[in-house]
């Protein structure tokens, strides 16, 4: 099995949040793919981050970080965005938040 930082563009700093979201080598990022990686990523914790997606994205098809440009980015854009609607919460109202406190609503985290 493959070290995480043998795929382009990542680095140990990157190969070790995505050991924390369970993803161990290369095989198993690459198994995954970008989209599902990046949101088991978020979902373990770690804060959303255009360019480390589009890093991601561009390591495993083996091309340098910086040739994503132009509708290539724009369309990658739209992706990271909808990921990240998916994986991180929304902020709490003002008033579900004060429902939440007093318990008249399901608890949202």
């Amino acid at each position: 099995m493959a070290a995480i930082t043998t795929i382009r563009n990542l680095g140990p700093a990157t190969a070790a949040q995505y050991r924390r979201a369970g993803i161990h080598t290369a095989e198993e990022l690459r198994e995954l793919g970008a989209d599902v990686a990046y949101e088991r990523l978020l979902a373990a914790g770690e804060q959303p981050h255009f360019i480390g997606y589009y890093v991601l994205v561009m390591g495993l098809q083996g091309r340098p970080w910086n040739d994503c440009k132009g509708k290539e980015k724009e369309a990658l854009r739209l992706r990271f965005d909808d990921i990240k609607a998916r994986a991180v919460p929304a902020p709490l109202s003002g008033i579900e938040r004060e429902l939440n406190r007093i318990g008249v609503i399901a608890r949202r985290k």
